[in-house]
Protein backbone atom coordinates (compact mmCIF):
# COMPACT_ATOMS: atom_id res chain seq x y z
CA UNK A 1 0.00 0.00 0.00
CA UNK A 2 1.49 3.31 -1.08
CA UNK A 3 1.70 5.96 1.65
CA UNK A 4 3.01 9.14 -0.03
CA UNK A 5 2.85 11.19 3.18
CA UNK A 6 3.92 8.47 5.63
CA UNK A 7 6.60 10.45 7.48
CA UNK A 8 6.25 14.24 7.47
CA UNK A 9 8.48 16.81 9.11
CA UNK A 10 8.18 20.51 9.98
CA UNK A 11 10.89 22.34 8.04
CA UNK A 12 12.10 25.70 6.72
CA UNK A 13 11.94 27.15 10.22
CA UNK A 14 15.34 28.89 10.25
CA UNK A 15 15.33 32.64 9.73
CA UNK A 16 17.96 35.37 9.61
CA UNK A 17 20.90 34.32 11.76
CA UNK A 18 18.86 31.70 13.62
CA UNK A 19 19.19 28.05 12.66
CA UNK A 20 16.38 25.70 13.64
CA UNK A 21 16.33 22.04 12.72
CA UNK A 22 18.52 20.10 10.31
CA UNK A 23 16.56 20.10 7.06
CA UNK A 24 19.33 18.97 4.74
CA UNK A 25 20.16 15.90 6.83
CA UNK A 26 16.49 15.01 7.46
CA UNK A 27 15.19 15.29 3.91
CA UNK A 28 16.37 11.84 2.63
CA UNK A 29 14.42 10.09 5.41
CA UNK A 30 10.97 11.67 5.04
CA UNK A 31 8.09 11.63 2.56
CA UNK A 32 6.58 15.07 3.09
CA UNK A 33 7.92 18.46 4.20
CA UNK A 34 5.70 20.93 6.06
CA UNK A 35 7.39 24.20 5.11
CA UNK A 36 7.04 27.24 7.39
CA UNK A 37 5.39 30.25 5.79
CA UNK A 38 7.36 33.05 7.46
CA UNK A 39 4.98 34.03 10.26
CA UNK A 40 5.80 31.61 13.07
CA UNK A 41 9.25 30.86 11.58
CA UNK A 42 11.15 30.93 8.31
CA UNK A 43 12.13 33.72 5.96
CA UNK A 44 11.93 33.94 2.15
CA UNK A 45 15.45 32.63 1.53
CA UNK A 46 15.21 29.72 3.98
CA UNK A 47 11.77 28.80 2.65
CA UNK A 48 13.12 28.79 -0.90
CA UNK A 49 16.11 26.66 0.10
CA UNK A 50 13.81 24.14 1.78
CA UNK A 51 11.58 23.98 -1.29
CA UNK A 52 14.64 23.29 -3.45
CA UNK A 53 15.73 20.50 -1.08
CA UNK A 54 12.29 18.92 -1.19
CA UNK A 55 12.20 19.01 -4.99
CA UNK A 56 15.71 17.51 -5.15
CA UNK A 57 14.72 14.60 -2.88
CA UNK A 58 11.26 14.14 -4.46
CA UNK A 59 9.58 14.91 -1.14
CA UNK A 60 5.94 16.09 -1.09
CA UNK A 61 5.66 19.81 -0.33
CA UNK A 62 3.16 21.22 2.14
CA UNK A 63 2.58 24.78 3.38
CA UNK A 64 2.77 25.10 7.18
CA UNK A 65 0.96 28.29 8.28
CA UNK A 66 0.72 29.27 11.93
CA UNK A 67 -0.27 32.11 14.18
CA UNK A 68 1.83 35.21 13.38
CA UNK A 69 3.97 34.79 16.49
CA UNK A 70 7.66 34.67 15.67
CA UNK A 71 8.73 35.22 19.27
CA UNK A 72 6.58 32.35 20.51
CA UNK A 73 7.35 30.09 17.52
CA UNK A 74 3.64 29.87 16.78
CA UNK A 75 3.00 27.83 19.91
CA UNK A 76 0.72 30.39 21.58
CA UNK A 77 -2.91 30.97 20.63
CA UNK A 78 -3.39 34.56 19.46
CA UNK A 79 -6.84 36.16 19.70
CA UNK A 80 -7.81 36.89 16.09
CA UNK A 81 -11.11 37.69 14.43
CA UNK A 82 -12.31 35.32 11.74
CA UNK A 83 -11.34 37.85 9.06
CA UNK A 84 -7.86 38.31 10.52
CA UNK A 85 -7.31 34.56 10.77
CA UNK A 86 -8.56 33.98 7.23
CA UNK A 87 -6.35 36.71 5.75
CA UNK A 88 -3.30 35.47 7.67
CA UNK A 89 -3.74 31.90 6.41
CA UNK A 90 -4.31 33.05 2.82
CA UNK A 91 -1.18 35.24 2.99
CA UNK A 92 1.02 32.45 4.34
CA UNK A 93 -0.20 29.68 2.05
CA UNK A 94 0.03 31.96 -1.00
CA UNK A 95 3.66 32.75 -0.17
CA UNK A 96 4.76 29.11 -0.15
CA UNK A 97 2.58 28.22 -3.15
CA UNK A 98 4.14 31.09 -5.13
CA UNK A 99 7.73 30.33 -4.12
CA UNK A 100 7.24 26.65 -4.88
CA UNK A 101 5.80 27.40 -8.32
CA UNK A 102 8.75 29.70 -9.03
CA UNK A 103 11.14 26.84 -8.22
CA UNK A 104 9.32 24.43 -10.53
CA UNK A 105 7.44 22.50 -7.88
CA UNK A 106 3.90 22.26 -6.54
CA UNK A 107 2.42 22.48 -3.06
CA UNK A 108 0.18 19.44 -2.53
CA UNK A 109 -1.23 20.03 0.93
CA UNK A 110 -1.47 22.40 3.89
CA UNK A 111 -0.83 21.50 7.51
CA UNK A 112 -1.45 24.24 10.10
CA UNK A 113 1.31 24.66 12.66
CA UNK A 114 1.53 24.44 16.42
CA UNK A 115 -1.07 26.36 18.39
CA UNK A 116 -3.15 26.96 15.26
CA UNK A 117 -3.20 23.20 14.56
CA UNK A 118 -4.41 22.41 18.07
CA UNK A 119 -6.83 25.35 18.11
CA UNK A 120 -8.69 24.22 15.01
CA UNK A 121 -8.68 20.61 16.24
CA UNK A 122 -10.66 21.83 19.26
CA UNK A 123 -12.69 24.68 17.70
CA UNK A 124 -14.97 23.80 14.79
CA UNK A 125 -15.65 27.40 13.77
CA UNK A 126 -11.95 28.25 13.56
CA UNK A 127 -11.39 25.04 11.60
CA UNK A 128 -14.04 26.07 9.05
CA UNK A 129 -12.43 29.52 8.68
CA UNK A 130 -8.97 28.02 8.10
CA UNK A 131 -10.22 25.37 5.66
CA UNK A 132 -12.16 27.97 3.64
CA UNK A 133 -9.09 30.23 3.52
CA UNK A 134 -6.89 27.40 2.23
CA UNK A 135 -9.37 26.41 -0.45
CA UNK A 136 -9.73 30.01 -1.62
CA UNK A 137 -6.03 30.00 -2.51
CA UNK A 138 -6.12 26.64 -4.34
CA UNK A 139 -9.02 24.22 -4.09
CA UNK A 140 -6.82 21.29 -5.13
CA UNK A 141 -4.82 21.47 -1.89
CA UNK A 142 -5.22 18.58 0.54
CA UNK A 143 -5.45 19.44 4.23
CA UNK A 144 -3.55 17.57 6.94
CA UNK A 145 -4.92 17.53 10.47
CA UNK A 146 -5.14 15.65 13.74
CA UNK A 147 -6.59 12.18 13.37
CA UNK A 148 -9.54 11.29 15.57
CA UNK A 149 -10.95 14.83 15.89
CA UNK A 150 -13.58 16.74 13.86
CA UNK A 151 -11.11 17.85 11.19
CA UNK A 152 -11.90 15.02 8.78
CA UNK A 153 -15.60 15.85 8.67
CA UNK A 154 -15.03 19.60 8.28
CA UNK A 155 -12.41 19.22 5.55
CA UNK A 156 -14.44 16.72 3.55
CA UNK A 157 -17.65 18.77 3.95
CA UNK A 158 -15.76 21.65 2.32
CA UNK A 159 -14.87 19.43 -0.64
CA UNK A 160 -11.19 18.87 0.17
CA UNK A 161 -9.19 15.69 0.73
CA UNK A 162 -8.13 15.07 4.32
CA UNK A 163 -4.79 13.58 5.38
CA UNK A 164 -5.19 12.09 8.87
CA UNK A 165 -2.08 12.65 10.98
CA UNK A 166 -0.65 11.23 14.17
CA UNK A 167 2.63 12.11 15.85
CA UNK A 168 5.79 10.09 16.06
CA UNK A 169 7.47 12.30 18.64
CA UNK A 170 4.62 13.52 20.85
CA UNK A 171 2.75 11.89 23.71
CA UNK A 172 -1.05 11.78 23.78
CA UNK A 173 -3.63 12.22 26.51
CA UNK A 174 -6.44 9.68 27.01
CA UNK A 175 -8.92 11.94 25.18
CA UNK A 176 -6.84 11.84 21.98
CA UNK A 177 -5.35 15.32 22.38
CA UNK A 178 -1.62 15.92 22.31
CA UNK A 179 -0.04 16.22 25.73
CA UNK A 180 0.81 19.87 26.45
CA UNK A 181 4.44 20.81 25.92
CA UNK A 182 4.38 22.40 29.39
CA UNK A 183 4.02 18.95 30.95
CA UNK A 184 6.60 16.26 31.60
CA UNK A 185 6.81 13.57 28.94
CA UNK A 186 5.11 15.57 26.19
CA UNK A 187 7.96 14.97 23.75
CA UNK A 188 9.40 11.65 22.64
CA UNK A 189 13.16 11.53 22.11
CA UNK A 190 13.70 7.76 21.99
CA UNK A 191 13.69 6.44 18.38
CA UNK A 192 12.51 2.97 19.42
CA UNK A 193 9.60 4.38 21.43
CA UNK A 194 8.69 6.57 18.48
CA UNK A 195 8.73 3.60 16.10
CA UNK A 196 6.59 1.51 18.45
CA UNK A 197 3.98 4.28 18.58
CA UNK A 198 3.88 4.58 14.78
CA UNK A 199 3.78 0.80 14.30
CA UNK A 200 0.94 0.44 16.78
CA UNK A 201 -1.20 2.96 14.90
CA UNK A 202 -0.40 1.44 11.50
CA UNK A 203 -1.02 -2.16 12.56
CA UNK A 204 -3.72 -1.82 15.22
CA UNK A 205 -5.24 1.65 14.89
CA UNK A 206 -4.32 2.53 18.44
CA UNK A 207 -1.58 3.96 20.67
CA UNK A 208 -0.85 4.13 24.37
CA UNK A 209 -1.58 7.48 26.01
CA UNK A 210 0.77 8.99 28.58
CA UNK A 211 -1.37 7.63 31.44
CA UNK A 212 -1.48 4.17 29.89
CA UNK A 213 -4.98 4.38 28.44
CA UNK A 214 -5.59 3.20 24.87
CA UNK A 215 -6.33 5.85 22.23
CA UNK A 216 -7.97 4.57 19.05
CA UNK A 217 -7.19 6.39 15.82
CA UNK A 218 -6.35 5.80 12.18
CA UNK A 219 -3.63 7.86 10.51
CA UNK A 220 -1.84 7.85 7.19
CA UNK A 221 0.89 10.34 8.05
CA UNK A 222 3.18 10.66 11.08
CA UNK A 223 4.93 13.86 12.13
CA UNK A 224 8.46 14.47 13.36
CA UNK A 225 9.16 17.99 14.61
CA UNK A 226 12.21 19.44 12.90
CA UNK A 227 13.24 21.30 16.08
CA UNK A 228 13.23 18.10 18.15
CA UNK A 229 16.92 17.46 19.03
CA UNK A 230 16.34 13.77 18.31
CA UNK A 231 14.58 14.39 14.97
CA UNK A 232 17.32 12.95 12.78
CA UNK A 233 17.73 9.81 14.89
CA UNK A 234 13.96 9.28 14.91
CA UNK A 235 13.67 9.87 11.16
CA UNK A 236 16.44 7.38 10.40
CA UNK A 237 14.95 4.76 12.70
CA UNK A 238 11.47 5.14 11.21
CA UNK A 239 12.81 5.08 7.68
CA UNK A 240 14.73 1.84 8.20
CA UNK A 241 12.23 0.08 10.48
CA UNK A 242 9.14 0.84 8.41
CA UNK A 243 10.96 -0.16 5.22
CA UNK A 244 11.88 -3.47 6.84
Amino acid sequence: MERPYLINCDMGESFGNYRIGNDEALMPYINAANIACGMHAGDPLQIQKTIDLAIKHKVKIGAHPGFPDLQGFGRRVLPMSDDELSASVKYQVSAVVGLTKAQGGKVEYVKPHGALYNHIAANANAAKVVVAAIRSVDDSLKIMGLAGRHMKEIVEAAGAEFIAEAFADRAYEADGKLRSRTLEGALIYNPQKSFEQVRSVLQNGELRAYDGETVYLNAESFCIHGDNPAALDIAKALHESLKA
